[in-house]
């Protein structure tokens, strides 16, 4: 079991900055943030309020489709599976979906911003969508081309009311990164600091408004003609995307929840988690000037190794202070990736990019804070009526008819031990059952477990010995020890240390209960031999 070190990596009493209690923020400090003297911060909440309330506008349901986008892009999408029925549909499953899943990447690159922006979503839903259509759609991270540089000169000074030298000293003309919204460069201001500079990509708002109408309009025909996952249906997809993408062509709503998230890391006490101050006055809707920050890649475990640096430490910080987030507060990053995370020299973990940012209601809270605690008691009717609250089952759901029907206190089966057609029959029995039941993914719900299969897959690089079930006991008590009160509190009922119970977990896992050990290096062997087994079946039976 891990020791009893404190989660985060770096001692939470070496913030020595002026703005500590605003938020969790690097010790160089080139320039104080107080919210009181942000011009751009006093509207944000009610450019919130606007901006959420567009979103059932552009999704409205239209008799008449908005012609010129919907035609276009149904011709591209209808060329990709018109090339799929013709050519891969017949050469069995895996290739039919890898044939599919290229097609569709290739049609979203050709529908321009919007649809690259929703790719790259699905590419980090991975368990959530089809492997093949993450591992394609992956490609869309690193393939969008920058718009020219006079273009983003012009937006620059458009929004910052004056010519480019009124403000940088300096300015690389080659952008550190090219999405699908916005290109990031690094400059230094007149005053010396380095920082990094964020520009919205010209026109793209009113285009992202046009296809989110044709989005609308289209998908509701999509549903069960596309073979993606049964429980995260197009529509509802479409709608999180909607209320995600809207609030990212403000880059002041952008800079909001940069503090947001700052402050929720400052008042949990995860100072080994830093986010970039924005600046005080250089922030627009289209152009967000920031601290920079540089480190290792996320994906660097080597050097990181090098630097002396405790990779398990860094992915236990991320998972914690994700979870403090969304458990306690109600607000988390809600685009984890590791394009948006580096590490520093220090350890620090640096988290970039806050365009998605999950805010939960208050009972959507307790149900995420009821999962967690009910999952790590093996409390089964807790966990489904957190369910229930999340929006993923009806609110009359039977509960008792859910544990029963799903085989939850059944003996548990290990996976590596059954063969492939039993494993398909189980999958089918559960998704049949989820589906009797009205189960669905809500978009709140969608991008936390989004986060989690992250960080599940970022044990594989950075943490892959450790011990799973020591670490979630750690974890658990770390919680109920730190917050038991104000938990018990919040959900009504008693929780404590002693009663963590990973029968559950073990059980979902496919682990016999008595196995005391898992390493992730070892749960990943478990994966795969259950991977080729099913390949082999889709082989056999093709």
């Amino acid at each position: 079991m891990p020791d009893n070190k404190p989660i985060a990596s770096e001692s939470t009493a070496n913030h020595d900055y002026a703005d500590a209690a605003v938020g969790s923020f690097s010790n160089a400090q080139p320039w104080v943030v107080d919210p009181d003297r942000l011009e751009w911060l006093s509207a944000t909440e009610q450019l919130r309020t606007r901006t959420r309330a567009q979103v059932p506008v552009l999704l409205r349901h239209r008799r008449i489709p908005p012609a010129r986008r919907v035609l276009g892009t149904g011709l591209s999408l209808g060329v990709a599976l018109l090339g799929w029925r013709l050519f891969d549909r017949r050469r069995g499953k895996t290739d039919s979906r890898r044939g599919l899943s290229r097609r569709l990447r290739r049609s979203f690159e050709h529908l321009g911003p919007t649809y690259i922006k929703l790719g790259q979503i699905i590419s980090s839903g991975e368990g959530i969508f089809p492997a093949e259509l993450v591992d394609e759609f992956r490609l869309l991270r690193d393939h969008v081309p920058a718009e020219d540089f006079a273009v983003v000169r012009q937006t620059i000074e458009t929004d910052l009311g004056g010519p480019l030298e009124n403000f940088f000293a300096t300015f690389d003309e080659r952008p550190v990164a090219a999405a699908s919204i916005a290109q990031v460069y690094f400059a230094t201001l007149l005053t010396g600091e380095p920082v990094a500079v964020k520009v919205q990509r010209s026109l793209v708002t009113d285009l992202v408004r046009r296809d989110l109408a044709a989005m609308s309009w289209i998908t509701p025909h999509l549903i069960g003609r596309i073979p993606v996952a049964a429980l995260a249906n197009p529509p509802a997809l479409v709608e999180l995307f909607a209320e995600t993408i809207v609030e990212e062509l403000d880059f002041r709503l952008e800079a909001a929840n940069m503090l947001d998230i700052a402050g929720v890391l400052a008042a949990t006490e995860q100072r080994s988690i830093i986010v970039p101050r924005p600046h005080p006055n250089l922030v627009t809707r289209r152009v967000l000037v920031m601290e920079r920050l540089t480190g290792f890649k996320w994906d660097d475990a080597v050097g990181m190794h090098k630097a002396g640096i405790d990779t398990t430490a860094v992915v236990r910080a991320a998972l914690v202070s994700f979870l403090e987030g969304a458990m306690l507060h109600g607000v988390f990053h809600g685009d984890l990736h590791g394009g948006n995370l580096l590490v520093g020299d220090d350890g620090k973990v640096i988290l970039l990019d806050y365009g998605i940012t999950g805010r939960l209601s208050e009972g959507k809270r307790l149900g995420f804070l009821r999962l967690l605690m009910g999952g790590s008691m093996n409390d089964l009717p807790t966990q489904i009526q957190a369910l229930i609250d999340l929006g993923a089952l009806p609110i009359d759901t039977d509960i008792r008819g859910v544990i029963d029907d799903l085989g939850l206190e059944e003996p548990t089966k290990d996976p590596t031990q059954m063969r492939p057609e039993e494993i398909l029959a189980e999958i089918q029995k559960l998704t049949k059952a989820l589906l009797g039941y009205g189960a669905r993914l809500p978009k709140e719900l969608m991008l936390f477990v989004k986060n989690m299969i992250f960080v599940d897959a970022s044990l594989a690089n950075l943490a892959p010995e450790i011990d799973l079930f020591a670490e979630i006991t750690y974890l658990a008590s770390y919680f109920m020890t730190r917050y038991g009160a104000q938990i018990s509190a919040d959900i009504g009922m008693e929780v404590s240390p002693n009663a963590i119970d990973l029968g559950g977990l073990k059980a979902s896992l496919g682990v016999d209960g008595e196995v005391d050990h898992l390493s992730y290096r070892e749960l990943k062997e478990r994966r795969e031999l259950i991977r080729r087994r099913m390949e082999q079946a889709h082989h056999s039976a093709e």
